[in-house]
């Protein structure tokens, strides 16, 4: 059979790939904090030999590390006191559902019935000394160097330090993005807390997806589908002809 198959095969495969990563940034154009998946492919040849003049014959397509987007987001002023938008570059520490560290952009908190803090989807929000518990009938403020504090809403001048963000700023290339939306060290490990970085209180980061973007990388990667498939139809095509002639 011929390797053309192969190739528009994979090609079509990768493709598809592609247009399922796109359009999951779609769907998240209005999550708070979403970090755009990126893919990329390179070309391997189908057989490890060489014909001819030493050039190889087919190639097909090949998937490489899927990456993230690092760019930031726009950000939007909510006047909420548990929200808060990293400023420039970083991350938030939350604990994954596995127990252990990892990262996001999405400052949007709360607190939950035992008085964690944790982000809207329930995770808790990691401090440099661990989990942040609020105590009740408190007001929260949040300083620009992460600090968090709690003054009691009868005498409000009784500030209590309850912690600190851990925000981080490791190298992007180190960090990969999980199925859950979080992001991690490749190597997982821990990354060390940052002191420069500084957050906005009262705001919130938005995703960091162009519309308009991904919309026009949907209809070319649709194009380039039906090019994979007309490539199908004529590795057929060519089959047939060759068997009449062999027939004859």
């Amino acid at each position: 059979m011929d390797k053309l198959i192969y190739t528009a095969m994979t090609g079509a495969k990768h493709l598809m790939n592609r247009q399922a990563t796109v359009a999951n940034n779609l769907a998240n154009l209005n999550t708070t904090g979403f970090r755009a998946e990126t893919m990329a492919f390179r070309v391997a040849p189908l057989l490890p030999g060489r014909s001819g003049e030493g050039q190889m014959t087919r190639y097909f397509a090949v998937e490489s590390t899927p990456g993230f987007d690092a760019s930031s987001g726009p950000v939007q002023q909510t006047g909420r006191s548990l929200d808060v938008a990293i400023e420039g570059q970083g991350w938030l520490a939350v604990q994954a559902d596995d127990g252990s560290e990892a990262y996001t952009r999405d400052g949007h908190f709360q607190v939950n019935e035992a008085g964690a803090l944790t982000t809207a989807g329930g995770r808790l929000v990691i401090g440099e000394g661990g989990p942040i518990t609020v105590p009740a009938d408190h007001t929260i403020l949040i300083g620009r160097d992460g600090t968090i504090s709690a003054a009691p809403a009868q005498n409000p001048s009784q500030i209590v330090q309850l912690g600190r963000l851990k925000l981080v700023n490791p190298d992007p290339t180190l960090m990969q993005k999980g199925s859950d939306g979080l992001v991690r060290l490749r190597d997982g490990g821990e990354a060390d807390a940052d002191p420069t970085i500084q957050v906005a209180g009262g705001a919130l980061e938005g995703s960091n997806v162009n519309a308009v973007e991904a919309m026009v990388s949907m209809i070319a990667l649709a194009r380039q589908f039906d090019m994979q498939m007309q490539m199908l139809k004529n590795a057929e095509q060519n089959g047939q002809a060759s068997q009449r002639l062999l027939q004859t």
